[in-house]
């Protein structure tokens, strides 16, 4: 039969995603949902999970924007996974993208950066040389890394977001949108501000 590539989520994210694939001109067979609220996205026919029956020779993406989601999903189901990449976007030959990640128009990602496992990339966002994503992790549009910056899994970037070189994020925290982030963060923080503050621990 032959690969046939799938989408996962028909979201407003999913409407990004699907633009990444048809820029590298890829043929997105099905879109699939738990709960599909219309029959086709971007004239791609939508599939209820229930009544799609999976092959080793199907490639997924997952286009849901919150990272515990993806996570789950990914739990779930045992779906083969491809990475996207827009052609748009600027990615170092020298950097490591890994299978279910997309990377957004804009985006840059530079030398020896290496990202992680169903993460997202942002329009416009930048991952700066020698920084290291674990997986399900979230850069939004126009947020920063600058180098040598750790984000463990989970962890989410606000929009416009700034992360100065060498610091930690620790998994699942958040970062507030136009945050500027100048010291390491730890595990289920939610910080914003400039400079970031936590107001909030989601371990608690």
């Amino acid at each position: 039969m032959g690969i046939e590539y799938y989408v996962f989520g028909a979201s407003g994210h999913a409407k990004v995603v699907l633009d990444i694939l048809f820029s590298n001109a890829i043929a997105v067979k099905a879109i699939i949902d738990d709960n599909p609220k219309a029959n086709h996205l971007s004239n791609i026919p939508v599939v209820n999970t229930v009544n799609f029956q999976n092959s080793d020779d199907f490639q997924f993406i997952i286009a849901i924007g919150d990272n515990l989601t993806r996570k789950k999903i990914v739990d779930k189901n045992k779906f083969h996974y491809f990475k996207a990449i827009h052609s748009g976007a600027s990615v170092s030959n020298f950097s490591s993208i890994d299978e279910g990640t997309v990377i957004m128009p804009k985006a840059v990602v530079n030398a020896d950066a290496i990202i992680g496992k169903h993460c997202i990339i942002n329009s416009g966002s930048v991952v700066e040389h020698d920084c290291c994503l674990a997986d399900y992790v979230h850069v939004s549009p126009n947020a920063s890394l600058a180098g040598n910056v750790t984000l463990e899994e989970g962890v989410h970037i606000g929009i416009g977001a700034a992360v100065i070189q060498g610091v930690t994020i620790g998994k699942w925290a958040t970062i507030g949108a136009g945050a500027v982030i100048i010291s390491d963060v730890p595990d289920y923080a939610v910080v914003v501000g400039n400079p970031g503050k936590i107001i909030k621990d989601k371990g608690k």
